[in-house]
């Protein structure tokens, strides 16, 4: 078999140890050196050192959790690394030990068997890491305003079902009130702000429960935990501002699409980056994603078409912005999600719409121009008015009418 890397290493990582086999390949000989290391980062820069004396041009390692990260870090600056997919790996058998993963990994890598996977640069693996916290606290954020809810309802306190948002300024002063002592229903409505005071008499329906001192002990801290959250959100938002502002223009850009707001296309840059060559095509992006359908053939025989997880993170932005632009009235997106749900549903709608968002972003970002929308007429006018006008008039006739149609003025 061709040797295309002459000099490279496989590296098998663990929590605690790093096993590393230089492969070298003079002629029709190979060579190998195996050699074990810790990970704290002295251990680190010692493998560096190790595989700078052979002479090393490439490393593969496989993505083992999140321990490849600090092995990676230390190393892609000195030598180029890949970072290897486990199911394409876990394909070639007979590898029992750690130092037979390590030989197998180099291996692979010499011949060329395996492919690198995506690991954005620095300033975007920065950016990656307060969006995803961010995200985490948006979402953790989210799960305690239900448990908010859950509570007042054990307590007979009807809020939700008059105040469309509880955790607003009138929401918020009820609430306080409840949790310190205040036991009448006309004093809390009373307590109503803006549009919400035409709904006092049924607010005083609503807060008639049987609100206890474990029910304002619960609502008290969660109502604290809330405050928290938002300040925390509120610090990493100013912090995001910062690291992407090098990427300021693309984050705008992503924004004048439907459904794409500012957080949301701050997350799909910190997934994806802004330097579209790596992807080749937005096709390949939508694959990586896993926002596009499986393709399983054999014997002329099409099988499942499931639809790979892809990246989580990038998975959940592209459903938020899907779920916005479908709302989006004389949109491409509205249209589409109407054409398909109907036929499909609604699941497999709203992922065609991720992957047209997801091949949008690839085009702005590559193009570096906004958002063309195709307007909601596009399905129609995609097809000649002739070729529409026989498919209704063939519609009507199958329906038992008599159709005389006139062609319209030149």
């Amino acid at each position: 078999m061709e040797t295309l890397v002459e000099r490279c290493a496989g590296l098998d990582v663990h929590k605690d140890t790093v096993v590393a086999c230089v492969r070298i390949t003079t002629g029709t000989e190979v060579q190998t050196e195996t050699a074990t290391f810790g990970t704290m980062t002295k251990d680190l820069l010692a493998l560096r050192d190790w595989l700078t004396s052979f002479g090393v041009l490439l490393v593969g390692m496989e993505s083992t959790g999140v321990y490849w990260k600090p092995v990676y870090y230390v190393l892609e600056d000195a030598f180029g690394c890949w970072l290897l997919n486990a199911r394409h790996l876990r394909n070639v058998p007979g590898r029992k030990t750690d130092m037979a993963d390590a030989a197998g990994i180099a291996q692979l890598v010499a011949h060329g068997l395996v492919r690198p996977s995506f690991v954005p640069p620095k300033e975007i693996r920065e950016l990656r890491n307060l969006t995803r916290y961010r995200k985490a606290q948006i979402e953790e954020r989210g799960r305690e305003a239900q448990r908010l809810d859950k509570v007042l309802q054990d307590a007979g306190v009807k809020l939700s079902s008059v105040a469309t948002d509880i955790l607003g300024v009138s929401g918020r002063a009820m609430l306080r009130a409840l949790v310190g002592g205040a036991p009448d229903p006309g004093a809390l409505a009373d307590l109503a702000k803006g549009r919400l005071r035409s709904k006092i008499p049924a607010l005083r329906e609503a807060l008639r429960g049987r609100f206890g001192a474990q029910h304002a002990l619960v609502v008290g801290e969660i109502l604290a935990k809330l405050d928290y959250l938002d300040e925390t959100i509120e610090r990493l938002s100013e912090a995001i501002d910062e690291v992407i502002a090098p990427f300021a223009r693309q984050r705008d850009l992503l924004a004048t699409a439907p459904g794409i707001d500012k957080r949301t296309a701050e997350g799909i840059i910190a997934e994806i980056g802004v330097d579209m060559s790596v992807f080749g095509d937005a096709e390949h992006l939508a694959s990586w994603a896993g926002r596009c359908p499986g393709q399983h053939e054999s014997a002329g025989k099409s099988r499942s078409g499931r639809t790979r997880k892809g990246n989580k993170w990038l998975r959940t932005y592209l459903h938020d912005a899907a779920t916005a632009a479908v709302r989006t009235k004389a949109s491409y997106s509205a249209a589409q999600y109407a054409r398909i749900k109907g036929r499909r549903g609604h699941a497999k709608a709203l992922g065609a719409v991720q992957h047209s968002i997801l091949v949008s972003v690839f085009h702005m970002l590559d193009r570096d121009q906004p958002y063309q929308d195709l307007g909601a007429d596009y399905f129609v006018r995609r097809h000649s008015p002739e070729r529409r006008a026989k498919r209704l008039i063939n519609e009507l006739t199958a329906l038992g009418y008599k159709v005389t149609a006139e062609a319209p003025a030149a």
